[in-house]
């Protein structure tokens, strides 16, 4: 009997969740380093919001999503005393645990759940700003 409660509960699970929610959340870790360090650094969303600021080398926690099948692109820009400033794009690519729900049948994670949470989306790991010496 108990072995039927937990297979059932574990097909419940698997039908509906998604891979990508399950295995990478809605919310992506960022390494934000600068050559020099020690630079200041502000990341805008795309509407211009200021989500987060600090100084170079830091670790950053960053939204996947913008909302429903939309990652989120960020902008940001770096600033260290005698170098110029520089601004890079920050975009998502599609995670591969999200194809995950194609392998395993997990129809609502492929088309509801993941889209969702965001966690359809990635960001790159580590971000480096190599800023060049003012003349």
């Amino acid at each position: 009997m108990n072995n039927k409660i937990v297979l059932g509960t574990a097909i419940i699970t698997l039908v509906l969740s998604g891979c990508a929610s399950i295995m990478s959340g809605g919310m992506d870790h960022v390494s934000v380093t600068s050559k020099p360090q020690n630079a200041h650094f502000v990341i805008s969303d795309e509407n211009g919001k200021v989500v987060q600021h600090g100084t170079t080398p830091s670790t950053v926690t960053l939204a996947r999503s913008d909302g429903l099948y939309d990652g989120q692109t960020y902008k940001v820009s770096f600033d260290a005393d005698k170098h110029a400033s520089k601004t890079v794009a920050l975009d998502t690519t599609l995670n591969g645990w999200y194809l995950g729900n194609v392998i395993f049948g997990g129809a609502l994670g492929l088309l509801i759940i993941d889209p969702a949470t965001g966690a359809m989306w990635d960001l790159p790991e580590n971000l480096e700003a190599t800023l060049a010496p003012k003349q």
